[in-house]
Formats: structure tokens, sequence, C-alpha cells
């Protein structure tokens, strides 16, 4: 079945994990054989190859680069400056992925039309279809003021999460507390401008009830869970789920094995100890349909290989290619075949369909 993914960082694994996710996820493992700079070597995920080999022809993909200030113990950048400029060495590779065919950006109802045309064309082989991108920002910090917002459009920029973790410049983010401020508010006023997406992701409480006083343009949430599963701030209590229920949002399952089952200790708990499995995201994404009365506001956002790799992901996915067990999954759990397509492509294409219109 044809699948997006709403949250994958592609970018930050091809410069600062240094992959070429042209190669299978497999040879990329080889290569990363006893190599001990980033906890997930050798345990990656996700690749171009086994993208299209589980039909997921449609993602996405993330600019990231987090200013700290000096008092902040988090990794990232030492100016705004420095991270803008990561963020435009990571779209000049998306640039350079598109140049050799691999990829494609999506960035209004026209390309997007034109995209699904190409991947619902069964005569194709899947291996000589491009990848479609739509480009996000996770963390706003590398925005240097408010008008790089135009910039960042320009190069096909269309959803911001204005905080990633800890504080941030124009918003709070997991682990942080506090409202977003007059910047903030100024991101939120530009992005309505422009009609880019808000995603809802990371924002700690306060700045996730204060953005959604102050915006009032297109929110998703690309990869998220639930606290009432796992109680913890980084995920979405129910107050929150039935406010974006409200707004016409949809919420994409993370395959964080620490999001998905409490209790995990980094480093300590494995998935096969911790009984994490893809049933533990559909049991989130079931708690979200619940919630709403229906199965409209879900859909996938993995965020594989987003900093973490097999020992951080559910025992039964190897690859990103395994996203492909989850229709069968819903099957049994009762979900009618029309519910099942909207989890896996519907619900994203709907939504970017009322957003671009």
């Amino acid at each position: 079945m044809f699948t997006i993914d709403a949250h994958l960082d592609l970018s930050m694994n091809a410069m600062e994990w240094n992959r070429d996710l042209r190669n299978t996820v497999f040879d990329i493992r080889e290569r990363e054989k006893g190599l001990s700079d980033k906890p997930d070597r050798a345990k990656g995920t996700v690749a171009f190859p086994e993208l299209r080999k589980g039909n997921v022809g449609l993602v996405v993909a993330t600019q990231i680069a987090r200013y700290v200030a000096p008092n902040n113990p988090l990794p990232g950048w030492a100016s705004p400056e420095q991270a803008w400029a990561q963020t435009q060495g990571q779209v000049a590779w998306y640039q350079a992925m598109e140049a050799c065919g691999e990829m494609v950006q999506i960035n209004d109802l026209a390309s997007l039309e034109k995209h699904l045309a190409l991947w619902s064309d069964t005569t194709i082989p899947n291996e000589q279809k491009a990848i479609g991108y739509i480009l996000s920002l996770e963390g706003a910090d590398s925005i240097v003021t408010v008008d790089h917002v135009a910039k960042a459009y320009e190069y096909g920029l269309r959803a911001i999460g204005p905080a990633h973790y800890g504080p941030g410049r124009y918003a709070q983010g997991t682990d942080a507390t506090g409202g977003l401020g007059p910047q903030g508010r100024n991101l939120l006023k530009e992005m309505e401008r422009l009609n880019i997406i808000l995603d809802a992701t990371h924002l700690c409480d306060d700045s996730f009830w204060e953005a959604l006083d102050h915006f009032h343009g297109n929110i998703w949430a690309s990869h998220n869970l639930c606290r009432s599963l796992v109680n913890h701030n980084r995920q979405f209590s129910d107050e929150q789920i039935k406010e974006l229920i409200n707004r016409g949002a949809v919420i994409g399952g993370a395959l964080d094995a620490w999001m998905m089952v409490p209790n995990w200790v980094r480093g300590v708990s494995t998935p096969e100890n911790m009984n994490c499995n893809l049933e533990v995201m559909l049991d989130h994404l079931d708690h979200i349909c619940q919630i709403a009365g229906n199965a409209n506001h879900i859909g996938i956002g993995s965020d594989l290989d987003g900093a973490f790799g097999k020992e951080q992901s559910p025992y039964d996915l190897e690859t990103i290619a395994d996203l492909q067990k989850i229709p069968d999954m819903l099957l049994k759990r009762g979900y009618s075949q029309e519910d099942i397509e909207k989890v896996m492509h519907g619900n994203w294409l709907r939504f970017l369909r009322n957003a671009w219109k």
C-alpha cells in the first residue's frame, strides 16, 4: 500500500551521520561496523532502496540545527547564523538528490498530484521513481530573523516545528517550560501569512497552548504519541489531542521506543525485553481514534533513524520497509480497508489537499 511517512531526518543522516542513503540499509550498516561516534552506528533502518521497497513514496523530510546558548548542555550550534548555515547545507543535499533523480520536492498541489500519479502507475517499478519530499524545519532556532522565513519558503520550506528539545529562540520544547514570547508570536504570524504548516510536535505544554491561541493556519503533529500511555511531557495529553482534532490536525505515530513504552532506560532497555513492537505504536494511534471517534486524525510519522536505530525501534522492524506490516495489523484490529488507507496515506493527503487548495 502506498505509504506516507511524515517525519524522517534524511539530511541529518546524510550530513552528520555521513550516510549515503542511495545505498541499502545493509550496506550502510556494513560500512559503519566498528564506529562508535554515534549510539546507533551499524543499526540504521532507513535508506532509499528500503523506502522504495516499502512503497514509501512520499515523506516529510527535515532540516534540523539547534542553537544552544552558553548555559545549554544540549548539542548544537553557538549562533543562529551557524545553525542557519547548517540547514543550508542540508538543503544543498536535498537538491543534490533531486539532481541525480533520487528525490523530488513536493511543495504545492500540482506537484503533489503529479507525484501521486507517478507512484500509482504500476507499470513503472519503484526503483525508477523519485521519492517525494515535503521540506520541514524541526526547531526554528536556525531562523536568524523572522525575515528568513520567506527566504526558506522560496527554497521550498512548507512546515515548521517552532521548538525541539529544551529552550528555544521562538518556543520552548521537550523538557522545557514557558511560552513563545514576542519573537515566537511574530514567527507564527509570518508562517500564517505564507501558509506554512505549524508542526505542534515537541512544543512544551505552555508553548503548545499559546501557539494554538495565536496561529490560525494549518496544524499537524508529524511524530507524536500519547501521554496517557507513556507519561512524559514529550507526549500529548488527551486535552491536547482533542484540541488538535478540533483544529483538523493529523498526528503521526512515532517509532522511537522510549516514547512507545513506559519506563524505557536508554542504553539499558531493549525492544525485546520491553515488549516494544509495532503493535504498541498502534495502541497509541488507536487511543487517538477513541478520542476522535474515527480514524481521520492518525497517520505515520516514524522518526526512524532520528538519532536512534534498531536498538531503540520496534523489534519486529528490520527496516522502514516493514511499515507494510501495519495494514494487516490494523485489519486484525477491525479497521476497515478505508480506514487503513487513511492511516497509511489518506489522512495526510486530505490534510495537504486542504492546506494547499
